[in-house]
């Protein structure tokens, strides 16, 4: 099952995409965190991206998906459309949505990362905590634009795991029908 953790910054999904994958091996499933390439990219460069660099950043995430290992369970720590959202909303560039939004597809499920934890300051790519409702927002459109659907996810530590996980088990349990919209 391919899962997709979205969300905005400062909502958990690399905390939720890790204890994820660390929980499913450790119940012997085979299991595949795929990081977040924007938050390498910005360790590597210094910098966060320009809006010429976006592109890369967005292939660099779908292939890391595309070209994974076959697994019980494969997590991305994002998507490409995380970045397209981003790019509207620091560049005005909606180019990307397209592409993103095909990408999107290739998932089982979509989990949307809830705005009720905290905003923490955690590297070059933070915009701050003004950010995060109209990226949701931005989020959400772009989900149903693409008619995917999605499961929204709250609580922290373990209330957000559990959430996950029960989310997860309802879709594993049948996959003819898909989470609908929270």
């Amino acid at each position: 099952m391919k899962i997709a953790i979205l969300g905005a910054e400062s909502t958990g999904k690399t905390q939720l995409a890790k204890g994820l994958a660390a929980h499913w091996m450790a119940q012997g499933d085979s299991a595949l965190w795929v990081p977040e390439v924007l938050r390498e990219w910005c360790d590597k460069e210094g910098r966060t991206p320009q809006p010429h660099e976006q592109w890369d950043i967005v292939h660099e995430q779908a292939e890391r998906v595309l070209q994974a290992p076959a697994m019980d369970w494969l997590i991305a720590d994002t998507t490409p459309l995380m970045t397209a959202i981003y790019s509207e909303l620091l560049f005005s560039d909606c180019t990307l949505y397209d592409y993103a939004l095909e990408h999107q597809r290739h998932y089982d499920l979509t989990l949307v990362m809830g705005l009720d934890l905290p905003w923490v300051a955690d590297g070059l790519q933070r915009d701050g905590p003004q950010v995060r409702e109209p990226v949701d927002r931005l989020l959400r459109a772009a989900l149903a634009r693409g008619n995917n659907s999605y499961q929204v996810i709250r609580g922290s530590g373990h209330e957000r795991m559990a959430a996950a996980l029960s989310v997860i088990s309802a879709a594993a349990s049948s996959p003819a029908q898909s989470p609908h919209r929270a």
